[in-house]
C-alpha cells in the first residue's frame, strides 16, 4: 500500500493488513532514500481516532497539512488539533493548508469540542495550533486562550502546547495567550534566514525571533519551543546560525525535520538529508546548550511533543 503526500488518505479506505507504505511525492529525480520508508502501524485505535476527530468534528494539522506521521500518531490515539478553521490567510509555500483571504468566523463552540476530544481520546499533553487568523483583530488570540481554559476545565492535570502565528508581532495578542500560561509555547522559524521570504508568506525571520524572545522573557510559558524544516536548498552552516538564533532568543525545545512537498504547486525538495546529518544538527545544539533537540528525517513540530517536553524537563 502507498501513501502520497500529495493526496489525502480516507482512513476508513486503508488496507486490511496492510504491510508498509512508501511516501511517492518524490521530486521528478527519484524515489525517497531508504530512510524515508516506513512500515505502516498496525490496530483499531487509528479508526477510534478517526472516528472521535468526526464526531467532535474536528479539524487536525495532521490531515490539512497531509503530515507523514498522521497515521503513526492516530495509532497511538493522538493527533494535533487546528483550531480557528481550516483556511489560513497566509499562503505559506511549503504549507498545504487551504488559504483564503476570508475565512469563516471562529465556532464559539470548537473550545469545547477540542475538550471533549481530549477526554475521549485520553490524552495526558493536548497540541493546539491554528491557522493565521490575521482578517481577527486580535489574530485568534482570545480564541486559543478560550481553547486552554475550557481543555483546563474538562481535563484536569492535562498539559497544554499551544502552536501560534506570530499574531503579526502584535504582544497584545500574545499576552493573551501568555496570561493562560500555557506548559509549551511553540511558534516555528521554518527555515533559515536567507531562504525565509520565499518560504513564508508574511511572517519573517526577526519578528519570530522577537517573539519568541518576548515569550521567554515574560516567564509565562514552562518551555518555548521552535522548528525548522530542512532540504530547502539551505547550506550546513545556515542551519546550524538558525539553531544560535533561536538559542538566543530562549528557546528550550528546538525540533529539525526532512522538508517533504505537499503538493505539486508548493517548493520541491531539494535535498534529502542523512540521519548522519540531523544527528549532527542535534549534537551542535545541545553543545550551545539546548535543553532538547529532537532531529529526524520525520520528525515534525507536534510529533511525539509529550515525551519531547518531558525530556526538556528533565535536561532543564
Amino acid at each position: 500500500m502507498s501513501e502520497e503526500i500529495g493526496s489525502k488518505v480516507k482512513l476508513n479506505k486503508l488496507p486490511i493488513n496492510p504491510e508498509s507504505y512508501e511516501i511517492q511525492n518524490a521530486p521528478a529525480r527519484g524515489r525517497f532514500p531508504s530512510w524515508l520508508h516506513r512500515n505502516l502501524p498496525k490496530g483499531a485505535n487509528l479508526f477510534k481516532t478517526n472516528a472521535i476527530l468526526a464526531k467532535h468534528r474536528l479539524n487536525t494539522v495532521c490531515e490539512e497539512a497531509k503530515c507523514p506521521n498522521r497515521f503513526e500518531c492516530y495509532s497511538n490515539k493522538t493527533a494535533t488539533f487546528l483550531a480557528l478553521g481550516k483556511a489560513c490567510t497566509r499562503n505559506c509555500g511549503f504549507c498545504d493548508i487551504d488559504f483564503t483571504k476570508t475565512p469563516k468566523a471562529p465556532e464559539t463552540d470548537e473550545p469545547l469540542r477540542i475538550a471533549l476530544s481530549v477526554k475521549d481520546l485520553g490524552l495526558k499533553h493536548v497540541v493546539i495550533t491554528m491557522v493565521a487568523r490575521d482578517d481577527l483583530p486580535d489574530g485568534g488570540a482570545l480564541h486559543i486562550a478560550e481553547i486552554i481554559r475550557t481543555v483546563r476545565k474538562e481535563c484536569p492535570g492535562v498539559s497544554i502546547e499551544v502552536l501560534t502565528s506570530d499574531f503579526c508581532g502584535e504582544t497584545a495578542s500574545l499576552d493573551i495567550v501568555l496570561q493562560e500560561r500555557p506548559d509549551v509555547f511553540n511558534h516555528n522559524i521554518e527555515t533559515v534566514r536567507e531562504l525565509s521570504p520565499r518560504v513564508r508568506h508574511k511572517a519573517t525571520y526577526d519578528r519570530t525571533l522577537s517573539v519568541l524572545k518576548y515569550v521567554k522573557d515574560s516567564e509565562l510559558a514552562g518551555h518555548v519551543k521552535s522548528g525548522i524544516m530542512i532540504g530547502l536548498g539551505e547550506t550546513v552552516s545556515q542551519v546550524k546560525q538558525t539553531i544560535t538564533d533561536l538559542y538566543n532568543a530562549g528557546c528550550d525545545i528546538i525540533t529539525i525535520g526532512q522538508y517533504l512537498q505537499a503538493d505539486q504547486r508548493k517548493l520541491l525538495v531539494k535535498e534529502f538529508v542523512t540521519p548522519q546529518q540531523f544527528k549532527e544538527y542535534e549534537d551542535f545544539g545541545h553543545a550551545l546548550g539546548v535543553s532538547k533537540m529532537y532531529c529526524g528525517p520525520f520528525v515534525r513540530s507536534s510529533y511525539n511533543a509529550h515525551e519531547v517536553a518531558n525530556l526538556a524537563r528533565v535536561r532543564c
